[in-house]
């Protein structure tokens, strides 16, 4: 893995100054006015590489870009880099060689921006460094976990209710319209009207010729036959010839006719 990794360049700044510092005294800290800063050591060009988790500052020289020094980084702020108690753009490093020596020097910018930058750079670097560990512990500990297994088992169903697809038996029909004859009709439209085929008025000459027969009694001792009779009576009166009917008052004349002249008589009666 070790192999697989590739150095990223994270700032470079072509201007900055190393200094040889007297040992440390107290704990109090580095003071840069303890140091002679118009006479420098040592001047050339400062780069910020990563490589994995491990971040290198590289002091190079201008033209060649030799390397001059190399302070590797684990962690920031740390021992490897300090700021001083009295300056923002001097800081102390800690260098090694191969061999596995160490040595404590200064370094500082003419420009305080650049410093800055200096200093960010590393924040950011070992900012993404803790994000990464997190997310790492987190994917072990969910590994260690143990897995929900969601998946059916062997003759394992599922049954699905969705809305009211499914159909009660024994409810209650609807209502449907029926009409005449047994046929079913469909409900008018909404604000619709069903139209009444109009009723032809009856001619003059059916009321002429209608009249109703005179009622025939019947016998207390009569069947149930002639009974159904007395209700056919009306229509079969009504099959009479025209003739039969046109003149009610036909047979009055007819009598009145027949009988002989008679010599007028004396009585109380009033002659019409």
């Amino acid at each position: 893995a070790a192999e697989l990794e590739y150095e990223s360049v994270l700032c470079v700044k072509p201007d900055v100054n190393v200094y040889r510092i007297p040992p440390r005294t107290s704990n109090r800290g580095y003071r840069a006015s303890d140091w002679k800063l118009d006479h420098p050591d040592w001047t050339g060009r400062l780069r910020v590489t990563s490589k994995g988790k491990t971040a290198y500052i590289k002091l190079e020289d201008k033209v060649s870009g030799e390397l001059f020094a190399q302070a590797p980084i684990d962690q920031y702020p740390g021992i490897a880099v300090e700021t001083v108690t009295d300056s923002s753009r001097y800081f102390v490093i800690r260098i090694q060689d191969g061999t596995g020596r160490s040595a404590f020097i200064g370094i500082g910018f003419t420009d305080r921006g650049d410093a800055f930058d200096f200093n960010v750079s590393l924040q950011d670097h070992f900012k993404w460094v803790k994000q990464e560990t997190e997310i790492s512990k987190e994917s072990q500990e969910a590994d260690t976990r143990p897995k929900l297994d969601l998946g059916f088992k062997e003759g394992q169903t599922i049954k699905l209710n969705i809305g009211n697809m499914t159909t009660k038996k024994g409810g209650a029909a609807k209502p449907r319209v029926s009409g005449s004859g047994g046929l079913s009709l469909l409900p008018p439209p909404p604000g619709g009207k069903i139209a009444v085929p109009p009723i032809p008025p009856p001619s003059s000459t059916a009321i002429a010729n209608h009249v109703t027969p005179p009622p025939v009694l019947k016998s207390s001792n009569g069947s149930s036959a002639d009974i159904l009779l007395d209700l056919d009576a009306p229509a079969s009166a009504s099959k009479a010839p025209a003739s039969a009917t046109t003149d009610l008052w036909g047979d009055f004349s007819t009598a009145s006719s027949a009988v002989p002249n008679q010599a007028p008589q004396q009585s109380n009666w009033v002659q019409f």
